[in-house]
């Protein structure tokens, strides 16, 4: 099992912590990583683009001219799609782009990028925030403290809620709890940070490891 120095938010190493090898010692599975993440990104689209067809569009009710002795072409509607100002073929349509993800291929993925993160060395735990009001400039001061650069993913536990209101401010800060931890925000993010009690692993909750609290929401969460 994997250790990583267990830090304060002045960036000041106070142990070590261990990191579940269910969670963060697997060999990421790039191709479940890829489905799982096309689907969650399906799933956000809204599906709500519309046209309109010949029989939706306003007008086209009279027949524009006879059906024989004219010398052109026979006409039902004006608003055939291949008038203009007609309806449109084939359009599209409002829908749902949903697709369905197989848990333990979720649980799967999730996994995956947590692993690749704590390979790459961009997994860092915090003792705990010990904000003692919400301050926008002491969550810049304490990632700039741990070294946290670029696109940063926070993870608190549910009732962290000091901390959730001081790092919801920052452009480059998501915030997520526990419960809410997917692989798109794991993977789109350079760095990921925990706390001792968001901190995934599967020990039962009554038996947590050492150093390692255990989430009881973690497994579900993933």
């Amino acid at each position: 099992m994997a250790s990583i120095e267990l830090r304060t938010p002045s960036g000041t190493a106070t142990g070590s912590v261990d990191l579940d090898d269910a969670f963060f010692g697997i060999e990421p599975n790039v191709a479940v990583m890829h489905q799982v993440v096309t689907a969650q990104l399906a799933a956000a689209r809204a599906g709500t683009q519309s046209t309109k067809t010949r029989a939706e569009v306003r007008g086209g009710g009279a027949k524009p001219w006879k059906q024989k002795g004219t010398g052109r072409a026979r006409a039902g509607s004006s608003r055939s799609p291949i008038w203009i100002g007609g309806g449109v073929a084939h359009g599209p349509k409002p829908r749902s782009y949903a697709q369905r993800t197989p848990k333990k291929m979720i649980k799967l993925a999730l996994r995956s990028a947590l692993s690749d993160r704590a390979a790459e060395g961009k997994v860092l735990v915090v003792d705990e925030w010990a904000f003692d009001r919400p301050s926008t400039k002491g969550a810049v001061a304490a990632l700039a403290a741990l070294g946290a650069e670029g696109r940063v993913l926070v993870v608190l536990s549910r009732d962290d809620e000091t901390a959730w209101k001081s790092f919801r401010n920052l452009q480059h800060v998501h915030v997520l709890e526990a419960g809410e931890l997917n692989t798109y925000d794991v993977l789109v993010s350079d760095v990921v940070v925990f706390t001792r009690a968001s901190l995934p692993t599967s020990a039962p909750a009554d038996e947590p490891v050492e150093g390692s609290p255990a989430e009881p929401d973690a497994e579900v969460a993933s």
